[in-house]
């Protein structure tokens, strides 16, 4: 820890500063608008999971994917999961806000001293925390998400799971007839893929601040915000999707054998064999539909739900905290 503290400039002493009003205002902010703009979005990441874990799905244009599951599902297919998704994910974000903010917080007190790999230690300490934490929510949505949907690979149809009615169930049932580490499972392409948020805030950052310094103010404009988190998205997605698809198919747990899951590695080799190389991108189109959008929208929420906190508690004058 000592280590990492003194890569980011982090004065161990003040790790209590970690949990500040500023903080907790950044982590409700970061869950708030991930949600929201998650909610507006939800269809295009319904439409990149089935195309990533359903190995006979033929890859389409998004909008004809979105209608043969309509067409097939109804409306109900199109928002399946949505609830346990928003809980994994409002805990997920404001988990990493939290730690995100807390460590910049103490790192960088001064805001003129922030600099891009800051960014990039600060991301990755701020996303182990968060997978740590938050992989068995993301493990039970994906079932959940996934449950009941009409899947055409033949090893997707003959696997038998039982009938989950809800998160705390699907806790239960996993863990009863799975084992507790089921709940992690894809944990490591997980913690690989802590490399997405970390470049994303970084490429945000390091955007935002030239902007700010550019145009000599603090606050930019919501469509300035929204462009600058698409662009950003857009980078992190593109560099660590394959690893996005390994860790989907994980999560979803299909395998002859529920107790003994697949690996990381024989995961890797079953798409590649049954895909070929392109099957590490099958969906990216609809991922990158998907993401750049909700983040773009998310961290346009997200700082002006922020700003708008300060403003009216005073918790932040001429961007100094207290």
């Amino acid at each position: 820890m000592s280590s990492v503290c003194t890569a980011l400039g982090l004065d161990i002493y003040a790790l209590r500063d970690v949990f500040s009003y500023r903080s907790l205002v950044h982590a409700i902010a970061g869950a708030a608008g991930s949600i929201t703009a998650l909610t507006v979005f939800f269809p295009l990441d319904t439409a990149r999971t089935r195309l990533v874990v359903d190995d006979l799905r033929e890859a389409k244009p998004t909008p004809v994917i979105l209608h043969e599951i309509f067409k097939e599902e109804g409306i109900d297919g199109l928002y399946r999961g949505l609830f346990p998704v928003i809980t994994s994910l409002c805990c997920s974000n404001f988990v990493y806000f939290y730690t995100y903010n807390g460590l910049k917080n103490v790192c960088v007190p001064h805001r003129d001293k922030e600099d891009a790999l800051q960014d990039l230690l600060m991301g990755f300490v701020a996303g182990i925390v968060n997978v740590l934490l938050t992989t068995p929510l993301w493990v039970i949505n994906s079932r959940l998400k996934i449950q009941g949907a009409n899947l055409r690979t033949k090893q997707y149809k003959e696997q038998k799971f039982p009938k989950y009615r809800g998160i705390l169930d699907a806790f239960l049932k996993i863990v009863r007839y799975e084992g507790v580490s089921s709940l992690w499972s894809g944990m490591l392409p997980s913690l690989v893929l802590t490399v997405n948020p970390a470049v994303q805030f970084m490429v945000y950052e390091v955007i935002k601040r030239y902007f700010q310094r550019l145009w000599k103010v603090q606050e930019l404009s919501g469509l300035t915000y929204f462009f600058i988190g698409a662009i950003a998205k857009a980078v992190a997605t593109t560099v660590s999707y394959p690893v996005q698809v390994i860790q989907a198919r994980s999560r979803v747990g299909f395998s002859k054998n529920a107790k003994n899951p697949k690996g990381v590695i024989e995961t890797w080799q079953e798409v590649i064999r049954n895909n070929g190389v392109k099957g590490l991108f099958k969906g990216l189109e609809a991922k990158l539909l998907q993401t750049v959008l909700t983040a773009a929208l998310m961290f346009m929420l997200y700082e002006k739900i922020a700003a708008f906190i300060f403003h009216i508690f005073f918790l932040e004058v001429s961007g100094k905290s207290v």
